[in-house]
């Protein structure tokens, strides 16, 4: 097993250079990737399927979903709440304002209904990274496998959102990140094999 003092390190350094990359797409080239994945997204049967999905707010030029929330879907968008993420219904229409929140993310606000994971049927996730394998680098909070491991969560559909430069062979792994089902980049849709 790998030493996780290295691995975090491995993990900081990755992180490091590829939210440099990412932040330095013009803004024309991060719309036209951005659009390119949510076309991809909208063509796969899990998205085809799904009737309440958990997306986010793009941060630090993180693939916009944006041109997503217009379809006639029902979306939750996350609130960190302490360790873990809240999760609350939010339309384009209707919806009181989106809020800075934790870590200067647009939130919903607290008073916005909420989603329980009974009323989910598919999440997508921003990665900083993933590889073959659905294995995910975040930030480093480890929100989503906190969330991904938790009973009412386990085997609900997850796709990791990144552009295609992200999408790496294999990331160093620790024993508490949880694998996601599939991986959608502005070049290709694909499940993965953990």
């Amino acid at each position: 097993m790998e030493n996780p003092i290295d691995s975090r390190l491995q993990k900081s350094t990755l992180r490091r250079s590829l939210l440099k990359t990412r932040q330095g797409l013009s803004p024309e080239v991060w719309q036209v990737r951005s659009q390119m994945l949510c076309d991809r997204l909208q063509a796969s049967e899990l998205f085809t399927r799904a009737q309440t999905i958990l997306a986010y707010c793009s941060l630090r030029q993180e693939p916009d979903l944006s041109s997503l929330w217009r379809l006639p879907k029902t979306w939750g968008l996350p609130r960190c709440v302490g360790p873990s993420l809240q999760w609350h219904h939010w339309s384009m229409e209707g919806s009181l304002p989106l809020q800075r929140g934790a870590f200067g993310i647009q939130e919903p606000d607290p008073a916005s209904p909420q989603l329980a994971a009974d009323q989910v049927d598919l999440i997508l996730v921003p990665c900083v990274a993933c590889d073959r394998r659905g294995y995910r680098l975040g930030y480093g909070g480890g929100f989503y496998d906190r969330l991904l491991s938790s009973a009412p969560w386990q085997g609900k559909p997850a796709i990791g959102i990144l552009f295609e430069f992200a999408c790496l062979p294999e990331l160093p792994i620790d024993p508490w990140d949880q694998p996601l089902q599939a991986i959608c980049t502005e070049s290709q849709l694909f499940f993965c094999n953990p």
